[in-house]
């Protein structure tokens, strides 16, 4: 397709002065609009032959082969033109951001990388790439299309979930139970005796050991591992709504994902549920590193569902599935006072057999708008209806800190962290077994 650019509409128009200059110096000068005429339809014609043609321009893309939820990978294009001014765009579907045209400039064999950032789990197909370019004097603009039609399957950030835990791994805090050689004093798992000296604690001298062997033994104790972790992740509808860009949802798998990679290098068996208004997949918990491409593949099927989480079913078929005390790691989020008795319920008998902890997502907007000073009447209303949802977020976790749950409410910049720092804690003290 060729059309014309803003200048020739502007030289064309300004074709319109020769057109009424015998008008005012007489009909002996019409023949300065038919010179314009010619000199601007050979510019025209000097422009198209000069602008490469579509089939001299070859083009080769290479997409990605998979897209991770919080990230953006690039789809290259290479155009191969002597020297050229292009203008790209990506015909794509709405489960990955809005792209702009994007502007380069070719010399030889180019590469061009398009960013692809997805906004939701699933598949997103890139039907159509568009190309145009102008001609030397810039008055006619070559567009041509190359159809790709391919689609690329967007799932949960497994990347980011192994460079966290690389970096995790680095630090001290993740030493008990993970490593061959143990801490005095961590956990409560018998590991050996060992010969006692000063500064033990005496409260760890074996003295049956002592008496047979004629020394002072005391026990050396280590980690416990092989608790049972279980990651529920809440799909109801309040989980679609985004945060910084992501779903609710991903943000939950993402960090659930990270910490069962823990919870696995840790020793721990680790499962995976879902509900939404029924009980969802389930993933009995199983030991082992490898475990956690199961688990993977699993979050990638848990869907954004529209129906409101009905926590009465969802959390009775978990306990009626999870015989064994375990660690359950609730993710969801509430809004309304009638939820939140449900909630508070369900997760009351829930706590009665198993450790619970419980975490839901800030939305940064609200709470900034909470916090900040009303300066007209919209401003005013803004801040009652935040300031009454933050109060009563604040009441349920309260309560649920109350019934001995363990409640992380914090933002996506520091969910994952705190959703760690938390297990560890348990670990470290043991509150599982």
């Amino acid at each position: 397709m060729i059309r014309p650019t803003q200048r020739a509409v502007v030289l064309a128009a300004c074709g319109l002065l020769f057109a009424l200059v015998p008008l005012w110096l007489g009909s002996s000068f019409w023949s300065l609009y038919l010179v314009y005429l010619i000199a601007f339809g050979s510019l025209l014609a000097l422009d198209l032959l000069r602008a490469p043609a579509p089939p001299r321009v070859p083009v080769q893309w290479t997409l990605p082969p998979m897209l991770y939820i919080g990230a953006s990978d690039p789809l290259s294009i290479t155009i191969d033109a002597p020297r050229l001014q292009v203008t790209l765009l990506i015909d794509a579907g709405d489960e990955i951001s809005p792209m702009k045209s994007l502007a380069a400039s070719v010399v030889g064999a180019t590469t061009i990388d398009i960013p692809l950032t997805p906004l939701r789990r699933g598949s997103v197909e890139i039907a159509t790439l568009w190309l145009s370019w102008r001609g030397p004097l810039g008055l006619l603009e070559r567009i041509t299309k190359r159809s790709i039609g391919e689609s690329i399957p967007i799932l949960p950030n497994v990347r980011a979930v192994r460079t966290a835990a690389l970096a995790l791994f680095r630090q001290n805090a993740l030493m008990a139970g993970l490593r061959t050689e143990r801490y005095l004093g961590d956990g409560s798992e018998f590991d050996a005796l060992r010969e006692f000296s000063p500064g033990l604690d005496h409260r760890t001298i074996d003295w049956k050991a002592s008496a047979r062997h004629r020394k002072l033994l005391n026990r050396q104790f280590r980690a416990e591992r092989n608790h049972q972790v279980i990651v529920a992740v809440d799909t109801g509808h309040l989980m679609r709504e985004p945060v910084d860009g992501i779903p609710k949802l991903d943000h939950a798998i993402n960090a659930g994902l990270l910490l069962s990679y823990v919870c696995l290098r840790g020793g721990d068996r680790v499962g995976m549920y879902g509900f939404a208004a029924r009980p969802g997949a389930y993933a009995a918990p199983t030991s082992g590193v490898g475990s956690i491409q199961r688990l993977q593949h699993m979050a990638a099927r848990l869907d954004y569902s529209p129906d409101e989480t009905n926590f009465t079913l969802g959390l009775a078929e978990l306990s009626s599935r999870v015989r064994r005390r375990s660690l359950i790691v609730l993710m969801t989020d509430f809004t309304d006072t009638v939820t939140a008795e449900l909630l508070l319920d369900n997760i009351g008998r829930l706590s009665q057999k198993h450790l619970v902890v419980f975490v839901c997502l800030r939305d940064p907007l609200l709470y900034s708008g909470h916090a900040r000073d009303p300066e007209t009447i919209l401003d005013v209303h803004e801040a009652v209806v935040t300031r009454d949802i933050v109060r009563d977020r604040d009441l349920v976790i309260r309560k649920l800190r109350r019934l001995g749950v363990r409640c992380i409410d914090t933002e996506p910049k520091r969910f994952s962290a705190e959703l760690l720092s938390t297990y560890l804690e348990i670990r470290q003290r043991e509150l599982v077994g």
